[in-house]
């Protein structure tokens, strides 16, 4: 099993979503369809290699994914809950289900490293409406996709480009001293330097160990994500929806880590 490396996503694989909007601009996130893992598990484990399975559990819908070891012949099973949608409650529960537990299998893992994607208003056409309260409630039909995506050596996302329906770029990543080959629709390549990369993990483990039991974060801490907020025009709001955050100075260490590790990797208001 440890020879069918889950691949990473192609560009035409991964979907764009509207997360958070604003009269300034607008947040999206990155996910992928019940039908790229169907496509990816027949592709690395064979049409008969692998099953699913549901299973209702105090109310909630499960999915247990399960991968054949051909060398032993014993079956390997992975399972998640799904959440429930706004319409077609138990097919929305399957399929997010499904997807969940795809990504506990690892496929499509590295959308967790995506940068914020923020896009100002002069790139959307973001209108609104005013409710019976005069509160304005902002929309926007735009259409956004993915044209071009690179991952790093540790299949993590370091360069992205996002296009909206006319296929204007509304929103690049590029980083700086990585010689990444980009991956176009339909193609997927990577590269980086190992000493580098070495680096950076061994960077990551020591922050890893030092932060491994703090359950909360500090003022400071707070403070320099608020800073790192500022500078990039990303909401509290955004981030509290895209990592679940229900208290953001409860947030654990290393959920800080993630948090600050994709704000690092997003452009400033100025710059965008």
């Amino acid at each position: 099993m440890e020879q069918n490396l889950i691949r990473l996503l192609k560009a035409d694989e991964i979907e764009c979503r509207v997360s958070v909007i604003k009269e300034n601009g607008l947040s999206l996130l990155l996910y992928k369809d019940a039908r790229v893992d169907q496509k990816i598990l027949d592709e690395t484990f064979g049409i008969f290699g692998w099953k699913r399975s549901h299973q209702s559990i105090e109310g909630n819908l499960y999915c247990t994914v399960e991968i054949l070891d051909k060398e032993t012949g014993e079956w390997v099973a992975k399972q998640d809950v799904g959440t429930t949608g706004y319409a077609e409650k138990e097919k929305s529960q399957a399929s997010d289900s499904f997807k969940r537990a795809c990504f506990n299998w690892g496929i499509g893992r590295e959308l967790y490293t995506a940068p914020f994607i923020w896009i100002p208003a002069g790139k959307a056409s973001i209108m609104y409406k005013e409710e019976q309260n005069k509160v304005k409630r902002f929309y926007c039909n735009d259409h956004f996709s993915v044209s071009s995506i690179s991952y790093n050596d540790d299949r993590e996302i370091s360069g992205l480009v996002v296009v909206n329906d006319s296929g204007h770029t509304v929103y690049e990543l590029k980083e700086k001293g990585v010689d990444d080959t980009i991956v176009r629709k339909g193609t997927v390549g990577a590269r980086g330097n190992k000493a580098e990369t070495e680096k950076k993990q061994a960077q990551r483990n020591t922050a890893g160990k030092a932060q491994k039991d703090s359950a909360s974060i500090s003022k400071e801490q707070m403070d320099s994500l608020q800073a790192e907020l500022d500078r990039t025009g990303v909401t509290m709001e955004t981030v509290q929806n895209r990592y679940q955050i229900k208290e953001p100075g409860a947030m654990s260490a290393e959920l800080y880590g993630r948090v600050m590790s994709a704000l690092k990797r997003t452009k400033s208001t100025e710059a965008a």
